[in-house]
């Protein structure tokens, strides 16, 4: 008795052994919530392996990487933002990827939207793997666009100026074609990248908002402005005003998909449809948006957390994640699964995901858009000529690279 006794102590001090890998998996938002029952059919197929998911709102999502990243707490796998990854790249704080995809059977490269996966590529590497993908259509009131005499979408600026004065003729002077929120700076962003020229020069280490190609963006942004288009007062619900044709063209991402549906009234949900952006000389680019799944350079289990990556990448998988959050798949063949391809709203997406290009790659960008987006409100008040916006802006978007021309001056010197 005695000697069992003993033997019972004696295991209960020895170290328990490991039971498989765990690995940490961070994730933002509704996405963070909804991962969780995709999680089950990993762990299922995966002995061995077990995956804790801990959920981020948004707003903390950056600050509590950095944190991680410094404190050296970082989980294996997390997704990220693809304008964040230029910022993690530098901080060599991920996993190159090249290798993981080269030997994948189940990840193919030609089967993304070109444009959305060129944001996961960072100076010739591959850093993260699409997850779910965003950009921005049009949104707009057929049967007004067909009252003033345009059976289909406009699809070049001229032709959608044209459209925009013909509707404002019709809803009247206290009505307006477009809404253009001055807090979203997505739309001149999508304008912009229609352009030829890039917006940053000489490796991004300069603003190139100076350029011509800038300029035509932004004076189509003022016009609209001039000409009373576009209202120049807040507006707190749009779909209601988008409902009973206070405005009648809209540029927004695919989450309004679903907004729309629940929130335009039944009798008018006839009458509003997606369109891809007109360009300058027909369709053309919008913004690469979209999160990324990415492995932390730390991680001392990245072959695991790759298989979950290649898990959540499945056409599959990203079938059933689409249809528990309504975000749209990077994959080309998850758009066949019937439910997406039924979608007469999401189809406008799919085309223009194919168009798509990424903003600049680098950590500093979403300052410059900010500042963007404040000029640009300056010059629709008539505080600025687009000239005079160009060149505060390039002056604004120097100062902010102005560390990153020291660190590659530095580099350059080595």
């Amino acid at each position: 008795m005695v000697i069992v006794l003993m033997l019972a102590v004696l295991a209960s001090c020895t170290p328990r052994q490991q039971q498989g890998v765990v690995l940490k998996f961070w994730a933002m938002g509704r996405e963070g919530e909804v991962v969780t029952e995709l999680i089950p059919e990993f762990e299922r197929t995966h002995p061995g392996v077990r995956v804790e998911v801990q959920q981020l709102p948004w707003t903390a999502a950056h600050e509590k990487l950095l944190t991680a990243f410094a404190g050296e707490v970082m989980p294996d796998i997390f997704q990220l933002g693809n304008t964040w990854i230029p910022e993690f790249e530098i901080l060599n704080a991920l996993a190159p990827l090249d290798g993981y995809v080269a030997a994948s059977q189940l990840v193919r490269r030609d089967d993304y939207f070109p444009g959305i996966w060129d944001t996961n590529v960072v100076n010739g590497k591959l850093w993260g793997l699409p997850w779910y993908v965003d950009t921005r259509v049009m949104f707009y009131r057929q049967d007004l666009l067909k009252r003033a005499g345009y059976a289909q979408p406009p699809q070049t600026w001229a032709e959608w100026m044209k459209a925009m004065l013909a509707i404002k003729r019709i809803v009247g002077p206290d009505n307006y074609a477009i809404l253009l929120p001055g807090e979203e700076f997505e739309p001149l962003l999508a304008l912009a990248l229609q352009q030829d020229e890039p917006l940053l020069r000489d490796g991004d280490r300069y603003g190139n908002f100076r350029s011509a190609g800038f300029q035509r963006s932004l004076q189509l942004y003022a016009d609209i402005y001039a000409r009373q288009l576009a209202p120049m007062n807040r507006i707190t619900n749009v779909y209601h005003e988008f409902a009973t044709g206070y405005v009648s063209f809209y540029i927004s991402g695919p989450w309004n998909i679903g907004e729309f549906k629940r929130r335009i009234p039944p009798e008018k949900q006839h009458t509003w449809m997606t369109a891809i952006l007109p360009g300058p000389a027909g369709p053309a680019a919008s913004v690469a948006g979209g999160s990324s799944l990415v492995l932390a350079a730390s991680s001392k289990h990245k072959a695991e957390a790759w298989q979950l990556v290649e898990f959540l990448s499945r056409t599959e998988t990203m079938s059933r994640f689409h249809e528990l959050t309504g975000d749209l798949p990077p994959r080309r063949s998850s758009w066949t699964n019937p439910r997406l391809a039924g979608d007469v709203y999401a189809r406008a997406f799919e085309q223009q995901f194919e168009r798509v290009r990424p903003t600049p790659k680098v950590p500093e960008w979403e300052q410059i858009a900010t500042e963007m987006r404040l000029v640009a409100e300056r010059v629709t008040h008539g505080e600025l000529t687009v000239a005079q916006a160009a060149e505060l802006l390039d002056a604004k978007a120097d100062h902010i690279l102005e560390k990153r021309r020291w660190m590659l001056a530095r580099k350059g010197a080595r």
